[in-house]
């Protein structure tokens, strides 16, 4: 047997003969696992996509409010905030795969009863706000122990890799669900389509209970200081059962002593503010500014409010795709700084939110919302792998329901200083403020990037 061979970890065992057999069964092993998880959350989002795009746009067409548009986006995003603080604690505690598939059952049993709401003719904002507040406590517990689960599954070398896929994966499902929103708005009414969710929710978890989890393994972090850090707080928590409430605790102060960490959990937090918040508006947006404008670009003609909704999202999405897939193709072998590129990203959806402000036609506009897209795929793919490749594997869960707790608080808070603006000043006028606002923040994290 060759030194090579000798030195492989494969332990010794009469039936192992060749290295080569092992490695590529557990290369199939580690795909068809990130091949579940992957598909069973698209199909997942698929129909939550469908689902939040109708509910979004009968609320548009019913009531043209930015308060109304503002409300919602709270009720969407502070349940999901809050919980996310537990979300990634338990996270780090329980049982990750059984994390992801059940909220995805109780969302769908959520779905039904709002289903049955609108085909009885029981409907109403109030009830409408209240489911959109039970999806988006499902989603404070999923949400993190999915970012946690992956590299619990995928190799540290492939991470920006699969990161970048999941981004391909879930802009793809942004550019399919609009469209499909769109034709079914128009066939079936509202509490048909909120069925597609429930199938779809179905088929997310049953891809999700094949996964075989490996044991897990913790990443490795910065530097031999942070790592003894990580082991006292192991050590600590071993000799005591430990709260939630201690839990995070742990896992705040754990992120608060990491530069890299910190100043990208606050970008993202402020981001969510001043740049996110507005980018809710582009429905209102694209519902005046454009009102009266039709644009035919050949194969279909954008002339009423739903084909100009779904034209808006499409676009965004297409740009999304196209820069997962170059991420996705290049890998961690050319991108080796990941905050710097997140940084980068960060940058410039500064830049293209301010000209989706100044865009005089819709086709002009479509492009902006376009290289907004490709700069927000810049900025996520990057950032969720700097944070699985940075953060101790035991501390990840709440590190990331950090990060989903700073954005998710962003945003509604936002919401709720732009929504109302927009019914008193040009809605434009928003755009362009928070775009401008965003490109210091992008490029300090650049400079920090790059020390």
């Amino acid at each position: 047997m060759s030194q090579d061979k000798q030195s492989s970890p494969v332990p010794n065992h009469p039936g192992i003969r060749d290295t080569s057999c092992h490695t590529t069964q557990s290369t199939q092993q580690w795909i068809g696992r990130v091949g579940l998880l992957l598909a069973g959350q698209a199909a997942s989002l698929l129909g939550s996509s469908i689902v939040q795009y109708a509910i979004f746009w009968w609320l548009v067409m019913q009531s043209d409010s930015g308060a109304v548009m503002g409300f919602a986006m709270v009720f969407l995003a502070v349940p999901q905030a809050v919980v996310s603080l537990f979300g990634g604690a338990w996270a780090d505690r329980w049982n990750r795969k059984l994390l992801i598939m059940l909220p995805d059952a109780l969302i769908a049993l959520v779905t039904i009863g709002l289903a049955s709401a609108f085909a009885f003719g029981r409907a109403d904002l109030s009830l409408i706000f209240l489911a959109l507040a039970l999806r988006s406590a499902g989603a404070g517990v999923q949400t993190p122990a999915v970012q946690s689960f992956i590299p619990q599954i995928t190799p540290e070398a492939h991470l920006l890799r699969v990161n970048s896929i999941n981004s391909v994966l879930q802009s793809a499902n942004m550019i399919a669900a609009p469209a499909i929103a769109a034709v079914l708005i128009n066939l079936i009414p509202l509490w048909a389509i909120l069925y597609v969710d429930v199938a779809t929710a179905i088929i997310g978890v049953c891809f999700v209970a094949m996964i075989r989890v490996p044991r897990q393994s913790s990443a490795k972090i910065g530097s031999a200081a942070e790592h003894s850090q990580v082991q006292d707080e192991a050590a600590n928590h071993g000799k005591r059962e430990n709260g939630v409430i201690e839990d995070f605790r742990i896992g705040f102060g754990y992120a608060m002593r990491m530069p890299h960490i910190r100043a990208l959990l606050f970008s993202y937090a402020t981001v969510s503010f001043i740049n996110v918040a507005p980018m809710n508006l582009t429905l209102l947006l694209m519902n005046r500014g454009f009102q009266g404008q039709s644009l035919d670009l050949g194969f279909v003609v954008l002339d009423t409010a739903a084909d100009k909704l779904a034209a808006n999202e499409l676009a965004w999405s297409l740009g999304m795709v196209m820069c997962g897939a170059v991420l996705s193709a290049l890998g961690g072998k050319r991108i080796r700084n990941t905050l710097l590129a997140a940084a980068t990203g960060m940058t410039l959806m500064g830049a293209f939110t301010a000209m989706l402000g100044v865009m005089p036609t819709l086709l002009a506009y479509l492009m902006a919302d376009f290289a907004v897209g490709v700069a927000t795929s810049l900025c996520a793919s990057p950032t969720f792998t700097t944070l699985q490749t940075e953060v101790d594997g035991d501390m990840q869960g709440r590190v990331f329901g950090l990060l989903n707790a700073f954005s998710a608080f962003g945003t509604p808070l936002g919401m709720l200083v732009f929504g109302p603006l927009a019914d008193h000043v040009p809605v434009q006028s928003l755009f362009i403020v928070g775009g401008l606002l965003t490109l210091p923040i992008g490029l300090h994290l650049m400079r920090l990037a790059r020390r």
